[in-house]
């Protein structure tokens, strides 16, 4: 059992590598599982613990000056993984963060509350942002694309988080119950992880790329990874708050990202946040591991 807790995440990536050509029939489970693991982790959390901080104004600088800026700079080189790389960095924080953040011994009321802000600021970004960069593709209006991003983060983040508060506010022994059982969300993450990881082995095997292209893009997109976990981390530091921060930059919500590349980018940049979700639980992983030798 032992062996199993801390193993999780290498067995599930292994598991989604080895098994990707069934991942694709078990997709649809993941939005449920989304759903049910924020709201067990959400049930720890008041509207009273939400305090946006200074730290999360100079995290989502990073992410939208940053994205801005890399993309400029790498864009003369190579428009591609200039815009893999500014992907990467613009690209919201997961909706699961907040649970790894939570068995890392953060803060999860810090993450929770930059989530729901980057998220809510990238849906306004995005659209105004995108038709510049890539002035070519077939873009919708601002309305309609903010909308389909809202679409896309309001079930899985904003509405397990207002059904969490409000089992609290009228069933608090129903809360107290869910709140017991938190730590199963770590495992439905687990498991979203898996289909994930499938889906993604599933896209490089299938879906070839030019070699040099691709190699660029697993480089940049580690880069990117590093650069924003260990970023983060530093911010956190002035506030003792260096996994909340550090998760809050690092850990991506790359299905989010994959479908902005598909439909405003040139798709093949996808390949850029689907390597990212190999190199941000490999991370995540190795600090679990190295959490649980610190016990």
């Amino acid at each position: 059992m032992n062996f199993l807790k801390n193993w999780t995440l290498p067995i599930a990536m292994l598991v989604g590598a080895l098994g990707y050509k069934v991942m694709d029939y078990l997709s649809f489970i993941t939005p449920y599982l989304i759903f049910t693991m924020l709201l067990l982790t959400f049930s720890k959390i008041s509207l009273r613990d939400l305090r946006p901080r200074l730290s999360h104004l100079y995290l989502l600088c990073i992410e939208i000056i940053g994205a801005i800026a890399i993309y400029y700079l790498l864009a003369p080189f190579d428009p591609i993984v200039a815009q893999g790389m500014m992907i990467c960095i613009i690209c919201p924080t997961a909706t699961a963060a907040a649970v790894v953040t939570g068995k890392l011994g953060g803060n999860v009321a810090s993450i929770t509350t930059y989530t729901l802000l980057c998220n809510i600021a990238v849906a306004f970004v995005i659209p105004a942002l995108f038709p510049i960069i890539a002035p070519s593709a077939n873009h919708t209006s601002f309305w309609a694309a903010f909308s389909h991003i809202m679409g896309r983060i309001f079930p899985l983040l904003i509405c397990p988080f207002l059904l969490a508060q409000l089992i609290r506010l009228i069933a608090p022994k129903i809360n107290s119950k869910l709140s017991s059982i938190s730590g199963l969300a770590f495992y439905m993450w687990a498991i979203a992880l898996t289909i994930a990881m499938g889906m993604t082995v599933r896209s490089l095997i299938e879906e070839p790329t030019d070699i040099t292209t691709l190699i660029y893009l697993s480089l940049g997109s580690l880069i990117a990874c590093l650069f924003q976990f260990f970023t983060g981390k530093a911010i956190g530091k002035s506030t003792n708050d260096t996994i909340a921060c550090g998760q809050s930059l690092g850990q991506k919500n790359t299905i989010l990202a994959i479908w902005i590349c598909t439909a405003y980018l040139n798709p093949v940049t996808a390949l850029a946040p689907g390597l990212y979700v190999i190199w941000q639980n490999f991370f995540n992983s190795t600090q679990l591991y190295l959490a649980r030798k610190k016990q």
